[in-house]
Parts: C-alpha cells; structure tokens; sequence
C-alpha cells in the first residue's frame, strides 16, 4: 500500500525535483495534497509555480495556500538562488489548475482527520504551516506517522555560519516541529549537499525527454547560485527528503535530539543536536549524514523517465 503524505512546499527549484520524484512513484507515495507557504519567494509566486509544474505534468492534485509569513518578524525570500518567480529558467505555460478555497492548515486537518491511514507530513520549506496545523490542533499529532522534512545541518548553516535556510526563515516555527513529539526525519545540509548533480548530468537530462529536459533548465539556473558560493554540482536538498521515503537503504543517519535556537545573535535558526554520550533527553530525529549518490541519481533519472514517457504518451493519446 502506498504511504499517504502531504507535501509542504515552496518552489523553488528543488521543491519541484521533489515533487516530480513523488509523483513519479504513485505505487509508493500517494500524494493527498500540496500546501505552499513563503519562503523561496512570496506566497502568491510559489502557488502558482506549484500550479504550474503539476499542469506541465498533468498531475491533479489539490494545492491549498498556506502562511505567507513567519510566526514573528518578515519573510526573508531566496530569490538570490532561485530567482524573481522563484522557479527561474523554463518557461512553463500558464496553469489549468487553481489552489483550493480552504487555507492550508483547514486543508491539512481535514485530509488527516478524514484518514484512515496515518499521514506522513513531507516538509521542504519553512515550517510555519506545520507548526500552526500542530498549535491549533494538537490532537493531530496521534495521526501523522511521521515527518520527513528537508531543513537544517548539524555542521554548518548556508544563509548564516549556523542557520539553514528553511529554518533561518521561521525558528520559532521549527522549534514547534521539532519538539511537537512527532517522529522525524531530518535531510539537513550535511546530507543534502552530497546529493549533488554534476554539470555533466545536467546536460544528458537535456538530451532526454520533456519532463527531464525541463528539469535540466530548472537546474541550469539553479546552478548558477551554487557556483557563485563555490559549489561544484547543485545540491538537490528537497528531492532527499522523498528518496529517504522511497529507499532509507539510500542513507547513513545518526538518531538524535535535536532542537532549534530562536534567541541566540550569532546561532539564530540552528539545529541544535545533543551528540554526548549521554544527552540530556532522548533522540527526537533520525538525521540524514550520507547519501550513496550515484544510486540518488539513478533513483532522479529512473523517475524523470518515468514521467518522460508518461507525458509523451499522453501527448499521442490527443
């Protein structure tokens, strides 16, 4: 049976590689819905960018709109990686699809109250959305399976020296998720950065078909940031927290507990983990530290294959 889950999202383009990663494995992952939320860029520009993606795929499935800022101060955007719409580089047509009327955390608590299979919650954005489902309805907490999210690093950060981006954007939200008591998966940057595609990959997704050659251009600009910080490759970080769903086997990972600082000047939005012998409280998160890439990669380009011949075969059905 395939594991229900809900996407929390803002693309950004590794959002969408995730998504297309999911979809790409239905017999696996049944996606229930999308909720989007400010991050990557304002709420407005990453709904329709979702919108957008899964009409170029022809994939159905509800969207509902989510917080458009933190719980306290304003949204920080990652335009500077992902560009003005937030999915810079393909240009995709204009959505046949339109968010649902509920707002996300109404769409969230009614998807999982209605059930009968526990929810497994896949965040790849801040988590404001998450961690106001989790405030306002505590009792939800005994139907989410689990939570695979895509957030932090226990080494280092990218927007500070200490804070990742999606938790830099809302700690006190983080904070929230992190010590609701819910079972959770952390693909932080010192797994994510190793999930790396090389220049060379990229141009073979672009000799391939529509759905890969869209995503070597996601990525085409995408890359362009990572080079800018020294990179070689660009990480794909969201698309590790739907491979760790599909083959755990994938990944090396440490369990342990782990919380968010709101306070500190210098360490404001870092995952803070307990590696001593004996920590204070016992392991909250099963952190993600390696990841076998070359079968990463062969798990994205297996998938984009899929959806290559499913979107040319729908094309000769019209």
């Amino acid at each position: 049976m395939a594991t229900p889950i809900i996407i929390d999202c803002d693309p950004g383009h590794d959002d969408a590689i995730a998504i297309l990663l999911a979809y790409a494995h239905r017999d696996q992952l049944d996606i229930r819905g999308i909720t989007t939320v400010g991050g990557n860029q304002i709420l407005d520009k990453i709904t329709d960018n979702t919108l957008k993606l899964l009409s170029f795929i022809n994939a159905d499935i509800p969207v509902a709109k989510g917080a458009a800022a933190p719980l306290l101060g304003k949204l920080v955007t990652g335009e500077a990686a992902h560009g003005e719409s937030g999915m810079d580089g393909p240009l995709l047509p204009p959505s046949k699809f339109r968010p649902v009327e509920q707002g996300a955390v109404e769409f969230m608590l009614n998807i999982i109250r209605s059930s009968e299979e526990k929810i497994t919650l896949v965040p790849t954005a801040p988590l404001t959305n998450i961690a106001l489902l989790l405030t306002a309805y505590p009792e939800v907490k005994e139907k989410i399976e689990k939570i695979s999210l895509m957030g932090g690093g226990l080494a280092y950060g990218n927007v500070t020296a200490t804070a990742e981006f999606n938790i830099y954007v809302d700690p006190e939200a983080a904070r929230i998720v992190f010590e609701s008591g819910i079972p959770i998966t952390m693909s932080g940057l010192d797994v994510t950065d190793k999930a790396a595609i090389i220049e060379e990959e990229i141009e073979a997704l672009k000799q391939r078909g529509p759905v890969s050659v869209m995503v070597g251009e996601l990525l085409d600009f995408y890359s362009i940031f990572g080079k800018k910080m020294g990179f070689v490759g660009s990480a794909l970080h969201d698309p590790c927290a739907i491979a760790w769903l599909l083959h755990p086997e994938l990944f090396t990972s440490e369990k342990l507990y782990v919380t968010v600082e709101t306070e500190g000047k210098l360490t404001r939005g870092m995952t803070v983990a307990d590696r001593r012998k004996k920590p204070d409280r016992p392991a909250n998160t099963e952190v993600l530290l390696g990841v076998d890439r070359e079968a990463f990669m062969k798990l994205l380009f297996d998938s984009l294959e899929r959806l290559d011949q499913e979107l040319l075969r729908s094309a000769e059905g019209n």
